[in-house]
């Protein structure tokens, strides 16, 4: 066997060119979202200078989301993954024009920043279940986990390069340029994504019936406990991610700073996510990703702990940073092990659920912190609640023994499920994809 390598591994961007325009892809959208999602809480935060009502427009992104993702996963699992990537990307451009046009007006409403808000998560869910469910038919399944690290680094770098490049055109052009490129990014990304194959299910749903058949994949996720324990880790993970709700008020009051800091510190967490993407390598090869990633867990929540004891912009911006490295790492052996347990004909639902566990930690977050930004100090808000999904990991590593000794990938379901059903005639005939086949 080679030796581990723990830089990422590149080679699927050349031998694969369905993944690589899926990656050029990612790279535009994450460009464009990361401006709107720096855009809409300063807007929120100027209009009304609530931390609450930041709170609630995030959280409403979530809720379409959510309920995008619940339909989104039912969908991927019954008709072409390709049409519903496209679909979904281009409602999604029209959204962000919307907000553009709003912006533009002499009193933005509020109510409309919410309504698309709302509109936006929805649809964007609708896509990402199905790009979720095709990864595998793309790259094979023993290259997920290295396909999920290089989307996740390319989301990583456009985000850090997004949240400070909105700051810079909200202060010198305003948020009506700042939606209107991240609209233009949006819709950019059907151009690479249009020469996509053909991606349907292998196999029908278990169920006609869409709802018993979400249904079923409920039941699928409450029965296999190694992805009920995922599932459960990762929910609690991402009501961290919601801290970001504070970081206007910390940024405009704490730090006497403006937009530019705000910026910088939406960059902070994905800069430190980059980096966890490029040293991941070693990922694919760790016998027990299950004690990884709860101990990055508890290390991420205790990094939020450690912003409640700082009071200078610097120091914030590092442990920002260790708090995405530590997170992106736990996200990516959450993403492998989700996909390496899960059959074909419920990718598509897996994907949504898994995702779904992400919009729910980050709504009710967004929404508790909102509250405790209310009722407490940014800091002790952040000390409160890094201490407290810090007890919550140890009794979770304590309770969770199927998640302790589970393994990246469930070898009878990549000998089951791991047949493609791309249109031969515009299939990749990379590497990767005759390795996927000969899984079969």
């Amino acid at each position: 066997m080679s030796k581990t390598n723990i830089m990422l591994d590149f080679s699927l961007l050349k031998t694969n060119k369905n993944f690589r325009a899926i990656f050029i892809a990612r790279l535009m959208s994450v460009l464009g979202i990361g401006m709107l999602n720096v855009a809409v809480p300063i807007q929120i935060y100027e209009l009304t200078g609530s931390s609450l009502q930041v709170g609630f427009a995030v959280a409403l992104d979530g809720f379409g989301m959510f309920v995008g993702l619940m339909l989104g996963g039912v969908l991927a699992d019954r008709y072409d993954r390709r049409k519903l990537i496209l679909f979904s990307r281009f409602i999604c451009g029209v959204g962000f024009v919307l907000l553009a046009l709003n912006s533009y007006l002499t009193a933005p409403s509020v109510w409309a920043v919410y309504a698309i808000s709302l509109w936006d998560g929805f649809f964007s869910a609708i896509g990402m279940t199905a790009l979720l469910a095709s990864i595998p038919h793309l790259v094979g399944r023993e290259n997920v986990p290295t396909a999920g690290a290089l989307s996740m680094l390319i989301v990583r770098i456009g985000s850090v390069i997004s949240p400070a490049l909105a700051g810079v055109v909200i202060v010198s052009l305003g948020v009506t340029w700042n939606y209107g490129l991240a609209a233009a990014g949006t819709l950019c990304t059907l151009l690479s994504l249009v020469f996509l194959p053909s991606m349907k299910p292998t196999e029908k749903p278990e169920d006609d019936n869409p709802i018993k058949s979400m249904v079923g994949g409920f039941r699928f996720v409450f029965q296999h406990k190694v992805i009920r324990s995922v599932v459960a880790l990762g929910t609690l993970e991402a009501v961290t991610i919601s801290i970001r709700v504070l970081f206007p008020a910390l940024a405009l009051s704490a730090f006497g700073g403006g937009a530019f800091e705000v910026g910088l510190m939406y960059a902070a967490v994905p800069v430190g996510s980059t980096l966890g993407a490029l040293t991941s390598g070693w990922v694919r090869s760790v016998n027990k990703p299950g004690i990884v990633m709860l101990t990055t867990a508890f290390l991420a929540f205790m990094c939020v702990a450690l912003l409640g004891l700082m009071d200078h912009l610097i120091p914030t911006l590092i442990i920002l940073g260790m708090f995405g490295y530590f997170g992106s790492i736990g996200s990516l052996l959450q993403y492998s092990i989700v996909q390496g347990h899960t059959p074909d004909q419920m990718l598509g639902r897996m994907g949504s659920f898994w995702t779904a566990q992400d919009v729910i930690g980050d709504s009710a977050g967004a929404l508790g912190i909102g509250v405790l930004g209310k009722v407490l100090a940014p800091f002790t808000s952040l000390l409160s609640l890094g201490l407290g999904c810090a007890g919550v990991t140890l009794l979770m590593a304590a309770s969770f023994k199927s998640l302790r000794t589970a393994k990246l990938i469930d070898p009878s379901v990549m000998v089951v499920s791991d047949k493609t059903n791309i249109d031969p005639d515009v299939s990749d005939t990379g590497s990767t994809h005759k390795l996927a086949q000969s899984a079969t």
